[in-house]
């Protein structure tokens, strides 16, 4: 590595030395040096976006917390945790990994992680792989069903990334890839499968598949162009949109009908008024001739919506 940095500050022509070590040419003459420690923490935590671990935690917390009728131990609790932060690393790792040809192409996408050289595919890879098995080993600390199902949640979480090479309906397999969470903590709680899990991993799948839908109209010009498919790249931004919609109702029916499982049915139903209030909200933001807004409707709306349902089911719960 040092042989290379001074051939390379001693060449007349650095971009060409650059490419005969199969480096990205730069406009300048410096060689980028490996990052410190801390620089690596900072962009794994960037690759694997940890700050939208705000969409699927709160409902698999809502989970857990009527799947105890409370607080459960403070152990299932924080293997509940870190079972869900490794679980997301390793599908997020994956999607970064398997999408980086695509990013590098992508003008929206291609200052990413991979396409940029800041991380290298053999750490990310390794990132997908150490973060699943960590994972497995500790849904074996919870009961057997979870252990037993976490190689198939994986599975799952893994596929999304894969589904936009061949299926329009990428944003409903990204909600199952989510949908799950709220059915993975009531196991982790109960060692079984109820309806109210399923009912809350059904409100996931269609709520996360709805403002996919929005994150998705970002890229529909370079997906038409590059033969990837989605919902929008099949039915067009202003149909699309409308099945957003169609999306988040079924989103809210399914919450809805949670609420014989509740020791409180008003608190709960309020809770899911202010729900359907913040994604009424967030449709008016965007339409198929003004875009300027997804990014407020994709990340800052949907990040209230996990946060005030954890609380109204708190409250529900324990009033």
């Amino acid at each position: 590595m040092e042989a290379r940095r001074v051939i390379l500050s001693e060449a007349k022509d650095p971009p060409e030395a650059r490419r005969s070590f199969g480096l990205r040419p730069q406009d300048d003459t410096q060689v980028r040096q490996d990052p410190p420690y801390w620089t690596k923490i900072r962009d794994t935590f960037e690759l694997i976006r940890f700050s939208h671990t705000i969409f699927a935690l709160p409902f698999a917390l809502a989970s857990m917390l009527l799947a105890a009728n409370g607080l459960p131990s403070l152990r299932i609790f924080l293997l509940i945790v870190g079972c869900m932060v490794l679980a997301r690393t390793s599908a997020m790792a994956f999607n970064r990994y398997a999408d980086a040809p695509f990013d590098a192409t992508n003008p929206r996408t291609q200052d990413r992680h991979l396409p940029s050289g800041r991380l290298s595919r053999k750490y990310v890879l390794s990132l997908t792989l150490f973060s699943g098995l960590a994972f497995i080993g500790l849904t074996y600390l919870l009961n057997s069903l979870a252990f037993i199902l976490s190689p198939l949640a994986l599975l799952v979480v893994w596929f999304y990334s894969l589904t936009k090479r061949f299926t329009n309906y990428t944003q409903l397999f990204l909600g199952i890839a989510l949908g799950i969470s709220p059915i993975a903590a009531w196991i982790a709680v109960t060692g079984t499968i109820a309806w109210p899990a399923i009912l809350l991993g059904l409100a996931v799948t269609f709520w996360v598949a709805g403002f996919d839908i929005f994150y998705a109209t970002q890229d529909y010009q370079y997906d038409q162009a590059s033969s990837l498919k989605s919902l929008v790249v099949k039915y067009g931004l202003a149909r699309s949109l409308w099945m957003a919609r169609l999306f988040h109702t079924l989103t809210l029916v399914s919450l809805a009908s949670l609420t014989p499982f509740l020791p409180n049915p008003p608190i709960y139903l309020i809770t899911c008024l202010i729900v359907g209030l913040l994604l009424g909200y967030e449709h008016s933001l965007v339409s198929a001739d003004d875009l300027s807004r997804v990014n407020k409707a994709f990340f800052t709306l949907n990040g209230w919506v996990g946060m005030i349902y954890l609380v109204g089911m708190a409250v529900a719960i324990f009033s």
